[in-house]
Parts: structure tokens; sequence; C-alpha cells
């Protein structure tokens, strides 16, 4: 299972982002799917999830700014970012569960300046 994180970059409050997670040995279309983020000295915290059949769940902090998507296609997982503001700075990691084990993207870094 991999799964491979980019779109991160530095952006001021206010700004947008789309973020990526191209996954690869599951089969997507049948996996629910996750984004986390952990801001420098914090533990990794949800962001929101989306199911096979794409509903989807966000913390109260990014409900509304944040849209979560997905690509069966192309087995990626999209994080779309708008209205950005300081506090969302932080690595993000996309994330899924397989055989009972939870795995990990390598974090793709998010920094908005105010």
């Amino acid at each position: 299972v991999q799964l491979q994180a980019s779109g991160g970059g530095s952006v001021q409050a206010g700004g947008s982002l789309r973020l990526s997670c191209k996954t690869s040995g599951i089969n997507f279309r049948i996996h629910g799917m996750s984004w986390y983020r952990q801001a420098p000295g914090n533990q990794r915290d949800l962001v929101g999830n989306i199911s096979s059949s794409h509903s989807t769940n966000y913390v109260e902090s990014v409900e509304g700014r944040f849209t979560i998507s997905r690509d069966n296609t192309r087995n990626t997982l999209y994080l779309q970012m708008n209205d950005l503001k300081a506090e969302d700075t932080a690595a993000y990691y996309c994330s899924t569960f397989w055989r009972g084990r939870q795995f990990w993207g390598r974090g793709t870094l998010v920094t908005v300046s105010s």
C-alpha cells in the first residue's frame, strides 16, 4: 500500500490550495479515505474523511472551507482548502485502513502566513 500526498506549499491567509493523494496497492474505490494534519509540536488530528460512496465528514474547524473528494478512475484523493488561516499551517497526511492496519502517506507541508 502506497499513499503519496502532494500539493502543499506556502500561501497567504485567505488563499487556497488543493492537495492530492495518489494511491496504489489497494482497491481504491472500496476504501474510505481520510486526511489528517499535524502542526509542529502537536499531535496528528483528523481533518475529515470520505467514504467509498463519497459521503464526507469534517471537523468543525474546517467545515465550510475544506472539501474532500475522490477520483476513483485515478485512484486519487483530494483536499480542496479555501479561505486558509494561519492555524491551518501543518503537515497534511492522507490515510486509509487495509487488513486491520492504518496506512499513512508521506505528509505534504502547508504554510499559511497571516
